[in-house]
């Protein structure tokens, strides 16, 4: 089973609100998810973003594999940065 950290969209129509969850690959986008990390809300200026690190982390470190955008996010908040320190370390 592939994991993927992926964006789950919600909210009404012309007014998204995304939620941060570890689902599976073979999964629909809006469809069964493991766990939620946090939420993405790009309506608000400027994007309100809320992730929590350390699942994300304890995500990133069993293999799961985030999405171009959840990538950015993740980047912006000094996730993916600490994540790649931590795996050159060992």
């Amino acid at each position: 089973m592939a994991v993927k950290l992926r964006l789950k969209r919600m909210g009404s129509k012309k007014s998204p609100f995304y939620r941060i969850v570890a689902a599976d690959s073979r999964s629909p986008r809006d469809g069964r998810i493991i766990e939620s990390l946090g939420y993405y809300n790009p309506t608000k200026n400027p994007a309100e973003v809320k992730i929590d690190a350390e699942l994300a982390m304890k995500w990133l470190n069993n293999g799961a594999q985030p999405s171009d955008t959840v990538r950015n996010l993740l980047s912006k908040d000094g996730i993916m940065k600490r994540f790649h320190e931590e795996k050159n370390a060992k």
